[in-house]
């Protein structure tokens, strides 16, 4: 074992969440150059990613919602039987909400880059974010509250339709609607929408829908370092995404798009980002403009693409937080290769060719190229063996109902 290695070893990595593919991709980015990786999950049900070769312990834990101060009091008991504080990777949104909501504690027995309590969850209010975003030069979509004066007469002479009903906090929201907004054709569709959310107790505003195909929509993933300097990053542009037109990505290729660095590197800077961040964007088919959508908090569903590119962004963080350093690096040509989560995008690819959006061709002859699955590997195999299990119990399931 190199002086490196045991340098690595010395502080164990835990990761929130291992039922689904963004903490898989965390284990594996982590557990593969030597790393003692931990999950931590609230039930060991549907905890796919616990069964990578590269997870070294799993540890079952109160709810994150049902029961966050006993989380807090178990998360923290923990650390302080460790060697050395160990660095906390949360996997999902829930997960960044709970640790931001407690950073101040967290940090006395964690390593994080956030430093500032109240910064992520900021930054994942849409409305905060836009507000930000309006500050700093980069444009957003048209937005209303539905507490704005002339409301209605705003929403058909500024927003148009159709347009989107979308939260303000979208894990809330995911949470309860299983949807990431609603679509509204007209200005009843809009007021039934609001009324949902509000008896659901969520905030939300209206937003214009930025015109343009799904692949118009880009990500600028970078990593910004303890001095909230861009130190690494890569861009990519969304091909297929799941549910289709508002949705999470399904099939992503990594394509450079030096605007979105020009955009997208100083905006971060500016509000004082550390760690990993993904912006969203949207092409304007009409205008060509960029147009930020939203600021993914944490590792994304794109790790892996990420990562076969060359960037561990997981990674870097690790190394940064426990002392080393991690120069720079940019991915500035394409390289061909594309993220794909099957199992979305096969349900996705039927939706486009039913709405005559995409031909069979056209997504046949995207997946003759070089992919970085979302859960598949074939040096660690059981999470893909494990997820297709899963999903063919819930066949049976749904199938064997009377």
């Amino acid at each position: 074992m190199t002086r490196a290695s045991a340098f690595l070893l010395k502080n164990k990595a835990v990761i929130l969440g291992s039922n689904f593919y963004t903490g898989l991709s965390i284990i594996r980015g982590l557990g593969s150059q030597g790393i003692h990786t931990v999950a931590m999950d609230y039930s060991k049900a549907n905890t796919y990613g616990a069964k990578s070769r590269y997870l070294a312990e799993q540890f079952i834990v109160p709810h994150y919602r049902e029961r966050p101060e006993e989380l807090l009091r178990y998360m923290v008991d923990y650390a302080k039987k460790q060697d050395a504080k160990p660095v906390l990777f949360p996997s999902v949104d829930p997960y960044v909400e709970f640790v931001d909501s407690h950073l101040d504690e967290l940090r006395n027995h964690y390593l994080i880059n956030m430093t500032a309590q109240g910064n992520w969850s900021r930054i994942m209010d849409k409305r905060h974010l836009h507000d930000l975003a309006a500050k700093h030069g980069v444009f957003v979509p048209e937005s209303l509250s539905p507490a704005a004066d002339r409301f209605e007469e705003r929403v058909i002479a500024e927003i148009g339709f159709p347009c989107i009903v979308k939260p303000t906090d979208s894990p809330a929201f995911v949470s309860v609607f299983r949807t990431k907004s609603f679509i509204c054709n007209n200005i009843d569709e809009v007021k039934e929408a609001i009324g949902k959310a509000h008896r659901a107790k969520l905030e939300v505003i209206v937003q214009r829908i930025i015109p343009g195909f799904d692949d118009h929509v880009y990500t600028f993933d970078a990593y910004l370092d303890r001095n909230s300097k861009v130190t690494h990053w890569m861009t990519c542009q969304k091909m297929r995404q799941f549910p289709i037109r508002f949705g999470a990505s399904s099939f992503t290729k990594q394509k450079h798009v030096e605007d979105l660095h020009r955009i997208g590197a100083p905006f971060l800077e500016a509000i004082g980002y550390k760690g990993f961040a993904e912006i969203e964007f949207k092409k304007d088919a009409d205008s060509g403009k960029f147009y930020l959508l939203e600021v993914n908090a944490r590792t994304t569903t794109l790790d892996p693409l990420l990562r076969k590119c060359g960037i561990n962004f997981p990674l870097l963080a690790y190394r940064e937080l426990t002392g080393q350093p991690i120069g720079s690096q940019a991915v500035r040509h394409d390289t061909g290769i594309a993220f794909c989560y099957l199992f979305e995008d096969l349900i996705a690819s039927r939706d486009y060719v039913k709405s005559k959006q995409l031909g069979v061709a056209q997504i046949v002859k995207s997946h003759f190229t070089k992919r970085a699955p979302a859960i598949w590997s074939p040096t660690d195999p059981a999470p893909a063996i494990y997820f297709l299990g899963m999903m063919l119990r819930k066949a049976v399931r749904k199938f064997s109902r009377p």
